[in-house]
């Protein structure tokens, strides 16, 4: 279509799926503000859109807790690092495919 760019790689696989059919992961740590800034943007947008929602404590996991320590919070979709620190809600929702 005229005027539309092409989507390539992770893009055009997510906006081909039901966003309800897809999985949001914060990997977060208590008393994390940015953590909890986070959370209110997820739950917002997945209870929207009907995509699963799930947290994981890094300070119960060690390899998580090596993996992400420096970048908590952390967002996946569907297993996949979607973003880290601070959660833009127009990109989540893009990135569901919304």
């Amino acid at each position: 279509m005229a005027g539309m760019s092409p989507l390539f790689g992770r893009e055009a696989r997510n906006a081909r799926k039901d966003p309800a059919g897809r999985t949001v992961t914060l990997i977060a740590k208590p008393g994390c503000h940015l953590c909890d800034d986070a959370r209110t943007v997820i739950r917002r947008v997945v209870d929207d859109l009907g995509a699963r929602f799930e947290e994981m404590d890094i300070t119960r996991d060690g390899e998580l807790h090596d993996r992400y320590w420096e970048q908590i919070p952390v967002v996946l979709i569907d297993g996949e690092q979607h973003t880290f620190w601070r959660v833009d809600e127009g990109r989540l929702r893009r990135g569901l495919g919304a």
